[in-house]
C-alpha cells in the first residue's frame, strides 16, 4: 500500500459513499429548472448551487461526519456519469462543436448532452444498475478524444466548503475508469465488435491528471466508484484490466497526490474485490448490505488481502443505502467485529450512496407510528454509521443504549413473525393470494385474441399504425394549484372533482382535434404513477417530503410498502378508484379511451418494500388488487386497459444466475393482474429507459396484446432483436423522447416509424411517444403530437401502397 494522502489523513472511521444532492426541499431541481426556463442566468444557478452544497456539508458535519475526508463531495448537478464525460473530455462526435479548442465542455454545454437541442437528440438514458436512478450513456468510439477537464469536479470541492482551506474535509467522488467504459456504448461510427473498454489504456492518463488536479484543491482522498464490478460482465480479461488500471493509477501519483478509495457498490464484487485490494490503493469498499438476504460475509479469499501488513483499509458497507429500513445494529456490529478480529483495518460505511433515499425522517409528520419506528432516511443512516463506528472503536458498552433500543423494537417488517395484532397482517389477503392457481395467470391464445380485437378495432375505426400516447398529459400549474388547495382544505372535494373533470374534458377535446386514434384521460387526478395507487391501497404509506432523484431535475417520492396489500374499501376486493375518471373520459368521445394502471413490478420497484417476505409474495398481493381494478374497468365498458411496467428491467438482478427466478415471479405477477378479462379486452403495457436485450423472452411472456417501448433515444435498437426473438404482438416503439424539451420534426418521426415498419408489419405497429407527457408543457406536446399523427398517416399510406411487403401476422 502506498501512503500519499493517507499518511497525513488516515481514512475516517465513519463515512457514507454519497448523500442526496437535490436538497431537503428539492432546491437543486428548482434552481436547474429556473435556469433552463430562462428565469435565471448561469450566475444565479452557480450561486444557488453553491449555497446548497455549503448547507449540505454543514449538515453532514452537524450529524457528526467530522473526520478528515469523511464527507463525499458527490454533488453532480445532473448526473455523475455526465460529470465523468465532461471530466474526461469524452465528447461524442455529434457534440464536438460545443467543445473548446482543447476538447472541453463547460457546464452549459454539458446540459445539451443531457437534454438535446433543436439540432440533435441528447445522450441515451438508462437505469443505473438495479435502481430507479437514470444515467446518461457515454458514446465512445476508437477515435473519441480524451482530455482531462477537472474544473467541474474542482468546483464541487470549493462550492462544498466555506473556504479552500476546508477542502481536506471533503472526498471528491468520480465514476471509475473501468465502470465508465463498461457503461459506455460504441459510437455509431465504431466498427463491428468494438468495445469501449478497449480504450482503457488511453483513459488512464486522463484519470491520473484528474486525481492530481483534485489534489491541488487540498483534498486528501479521492473516491473512484466501480459499481460495474458487482455485476456480471462479458469480458473474460476483466480481472487483468482492473488490476492494470488501479496499479497504473496508484503508481502514477506523486507523493503529494490524494489517496484512493475504490468503491464496489450495489452487490458483491466477488473475485474482483481481492484484485482491487492488491493494486496499491489505500482503501477498498465492499458492499455487505445490498439485496434482501441480510448482511453478507466476505469469503476467505476476499478477506485475505486485507490482512496483509500493507493492506488497504476495508470500508465495510453495512448500512444499506438503498432502502429506508433501520439497520440491524447488533447484527452489523457482529460482522464488523468479526472482520476486525480477523485482522482487517475496518472502517464503517454505507453499502451505496444515500442518493437513493430521502433526506430526513424528522421532516415527516404523518407516517403511522408502526411504520415510522422501522425507518431510517439519509440523516438517520449517517447516524447509524457513526454509532457503529463508535461501537467498533470503543466497545459495545459505548453504544449499549442504541443496541438495546434496536433489540427492543423491530427494525423492519418481519424481524419477528407477524401475529394477529400486527397492523401489516391481513389474513383475508393472504388467504386469497395462497389460493391463486395457474388458471388465474392465463388468457385465451394470442391468435384468438388478435382476431377478436381486430374486428373490434375495425368497428372503432382503428386501422394500421394507430396513434396513441402513453397515458399522462402535462399537469398544468392550475391542476397542481387545485391539488394543493384541496389538500389544504381550501377547496371542497366536489369542487376539486369538478376541476379534474374539466381538465379531463379539455384533454379529450385536444386529442380529438389532434387526430389521435386511441385516447387517454390524461391522469390529471394523479400526483404520481405509483403514489396514486399507494394512496388507494392498504399496506402503504406516502411521505410528505420523501423525494429522491430519478434523473436530472426529476424527482420521485417513493411510497413505503409495509403491510399486506389490497384496494381500500369494504371486503378483500375493496373499491374501484380509476374507473370513475376513465368512464367520465369515455363518455365524452366516440373514440376508445384506455384505462391506465401501474403494474405490480413497477409499484414494487418505485416503492420502499417490506423485506419480511419474498418479493414474489408481495407482488402477487399487488397484482390481485390490480386484477380487481382491471375487471372493474372492463365491466364499465372500457375495451383497452394499459398496465405499465417501465421498471421490469430495473429490478433484474446484477448476476445472471439470479435472472430466471426474478423474471419468473415478475412475469407471473403481471399475468395475474391482467388475465381476468375477456378475449376482446385489449391489454397494453409500457416499458421504458432500460436495456431490454436480457429480458426479451420475459417481454414476450407478459402476453400483453400491445407493448410500447422506449426507442427514440436508442434509435429503434430494440426492434430487430425483438422481431428475431419471435415476438408477434402489437408493438409501439416510442418516436418522441419526452425526457428532452426538444420537439422532433415530422420527418424525424416518420424516419423512425419507417425504420420500425421495415421490421414490424403495419397491422401490428403503433405510433406513440416514449413515455408519459406529465413533465412536458402543452406547446411542445401539441406540436410533437401533430408531427406524430402526420408521420403515422404517411407511413400508413406507404404501407397501403405496398401491401406485398407487409410481414404476415403470425
Amino acid at each position: 500500500m502506498s501512503t500519499h494522502g493517507a499518511a497525513a489523513c488516515p481514512f475516517p472511521a465513519a463515512t457514507v459513499l454519497g448523500y442526496p444532492r437535490i436538497g431537503p426541499r428539492r432546491e437543486l431541481k428548482r434552481a436547474l429548472e429556473r435556469r433552463w426556463s430562462g428565469n435565471a442566468d448561469a450566475a444565479d444557478l452557480a450561486s444557488e448551487v453553491t449555497a446548497l452544497r455549503v448547507r449540505t456539508v454543514a449538515r453532514l458535519r452537524e450529524l457528526g461526519l467530522t473526520g478528515c475526508s469523511a464527507i463525499p463531495a458527490s454533488f453532480a448537478l445532473y448526473d455523475q456519469v455526465l460529470d465523468a464525460i465532461v471530466a474526461t473530455g469524452a465528447v461524442p462526435a455529434r457534440f464536438h462543436d460545443l467543445a473548446d479548442e482543447h476538447g472541453r465542455l463547460d457546464r452549459e454545454a454539458s446540459f445539451v448532452l443531457a437534454r438535446g437541442d433543436a439540432a440533435r437528440g441528447p445522450l441515451e438514458m438508462t437505469k443505473w444498475f438495479d435502481t430507479n436512478y437514470h444515467y446518461l450513456v457515454p458514446e465512445i468510439g476508437p477515435e473519441t478524444p480524451f482530455a482531462a477537464n477537472p474544473e467541474e469536479l474542482k468546483g464541487q470541492v470549493y462550492a462544498g466548503t466555506y473556504s479552500p482551506a476546508d477542502a481536506a474535509a471533503l472526498r471528491p467522488a468520480v465514476v471509475g475508469p473501468v465502470t465508465f467504459l463498461l457503461l459506455a456504448k460504441p459510437e455509431d461510427s465504431a466498427p463491428a465488435g468494438y468495445d469501449p473498454l478497449d480504450r482503457l489504456e488511453d483513459l488512464l492518463p486522463v484519470y491520473s491528471e484528474l486525481i492530481a488536479a483534485l489534489g491541488c484543491t487540498g483534498v486528501r482522498w479521492v473516491q473512484l466508484e466501480e459499481p460495474a464490478l458487482a455485476a456480471d460482465q462479458d469480458r473474460e480479461d476483466l480481472p487483468e484490466l482492473v488490476e492494470r488500471a488501479y496499479r497504473v493509477l496508484s503508481e502514477a501519483r506523486a507523493a503529494e497526490d490524494p489517496a484512493l478509495l475504490v468503491t464496489t457498490a450495489y452487490g458483491d464484487a466477488r473475485e474482483l474485490l481481492p484484485v482491487l485490494a492488491r493494486t496499491g490503493v489505500e482503501a477498498v469498499h465492499a458492499d455487505l448490505a445490498s439485496g434482501r438476504r441480510g448482511l453478507r460475509r466476505l469469503t476467505a479469499e476476499q478477506l485475505e488481502p486485507f490482512l496483509a501488513p500493507q493492506a488497504p483499509a476495508l470500508v465495510a458497507g453495512v448500512v444499506d443505502g438503498r432502502n429506508v429500513w433501520r439497520t440491524d445494529l447488533p447484527g452489523a456490529l457482529d460482522l464488523l467485529e468479526e472482520l476486525t478480529e480477523a485482522g482487517a483495518r475496518v472502517r464503517v460505511g454505507t453499502s451505496t450512496s444515500l442518493l437513493h433515499v430521502p433526506h430526513d425522517l424528522e421532516a415527516e409528520t404523518a407516517l403511522p407510528g408502526h411504520a415510522r419506528n422501522r425507518l431510517a432516511f439519509a440523516d438517520q443512516k449517517v447516524q447509524e454509521v457513526l454509532i457503529l463506528a463508535r461501537g467498533l472503536a470503543e466497545g459495545r458498552e459505548a453504544i449499549a443504549e442504541e443496541l438495546a433500543a434496536a433489540e427492543a423494537s423491530p427494525t423492519e417488517p418481519g424481524r419477528s413473525t407477524p401475529d394477529a395484532g400486527d397492523p401489516g397482517l391481513d389474513a383475508a389477503v393472504r388467504s386469497r393470494a395462497a389460493a391463486v392457481g395457474p388458471q388465474d395467470r392465463r388468457r385465451e391464445p394470442g391468435q384468438v385474441r388478435r382476431d377478436i380485437q381486430r374486428e373490434r378495432g375495425a368497428a372503432a375505426g382503428l386501422g394500421p399504425v394507430p396513434t396513441t400516447t402513453i397515458g399522462s398529459f402535462p399537469q398544468t400549474p392550475e391542476i397542481r394549484r387545485a391539488r394543493a388547495e384541496h389538500r389544504a382544505g381550501r377547496l371542497s372535494e366536489e369542487g376539486y372533482r369538478d376541476r379534474l373533470r374539466e381538465e379531463i374534458a379539455r384533454v379529450i377535446r385536444l386529442q380529438e382535434e389532434l387526430g389521435l386514434d386511441v385516447l387517454v384521460h390524461g391522469e390529471a387526478e394523479r400526483n404520481d404513477m405509483v403514489q396514486y395507487f399507494a394512496e388507494h391501497f392498504e399496506g402503504f404509506s406516502a411521505t410528505e417530503h420523501g423525494w429522491v432523484q430519478s434523473y436530472g431535475s426529476r424527482c420521485t417520492r417513493p411510497s413505503i410498502l409495509w403491510g399486506d396489500v389490497s384496494r381500500k374499501g369494504e371486503g378483500v376486493r375493496g373499491e374501484a378508484f380509476t374507473v370513475p375518471w376513465i368512464t367520465w373520459a369515455q363518455s365524452l368521445t366516440e373514440r376508445p379511451v384506455k384505462g391506465m394502471l401501474t403494474g405490480p413490478v413497477t409499484i414494487l420497484a418505485w416503492s420502499f418494500v417490506r423485506e419480511d417476505q419474498p418479493l414474489a409474495v408481495t407482488a402477487d398481493q399487488v397484482a390481485l388488487a390490480l386484477r380487481d381494478e382491471v375487471r372493474d374497468l372492463e365491466d364499465a365498458g372500457i375495451g383497452i386497459v394499459q398496465v405499465d411496467e417501465p421498471a421490469l428491467r430495473e429490478l433484474l438482478p446484477l448476476r445472471r444466475e439470479d435472472h430466471a427466478a426474478y423474471l419468473e415471479w415478475a412475469v407471473q405477477a403481471f399475468r395475474l393482474a391482467t388475465s381476468g378479462v375477456r378475449a376482446e379486452t385489449q391489454i397494453h403495457t409500457h416499458l421504458c429507459y432500460s436495456e431490454f436485450g436480457e429480458v426479451l423472452a420475459a417481454i414476450d411472456a407478459l402476453d400483453a396484446d400491445v407493448t410500447s417501448v422506449e426507442a427514440a433515444r436508442s434509435r429503434m435498437e430494440l426492434l430487430a432483436p425483438l422481431a428475431e426473438s419471435g415476438f408477434d404482438r402489437g408493438i409501439g416503439p416510442g418516436v418522441w423522447d419526452i425526457h428532452s424539451p426538444r420537439v422532433p420534426a415530422e420527418e424525424e418521426i416518420r424516419d423512425l416509424l419507417q425504420a420500425a415498419a421495415r421490421v414490424v408489419p403495419a397491422d401490428r405497429l403503433w405510433a406513440n411517444p416514449d413515455c408519459g407527457l406529465k413533465t412536458r408543457g402543452y406547446p411542445e406536446t401539441e406540436a410533437a403530437l401533430r408531427h406524430l399523427v402526420a408521420a403515422a398517416a404517411a407511413v400508413r399510406r406507404e404501407a397501403a401502397a405496398r401491401p406485398e411487403e407487409a410481414v404476415p401476422v403470425a
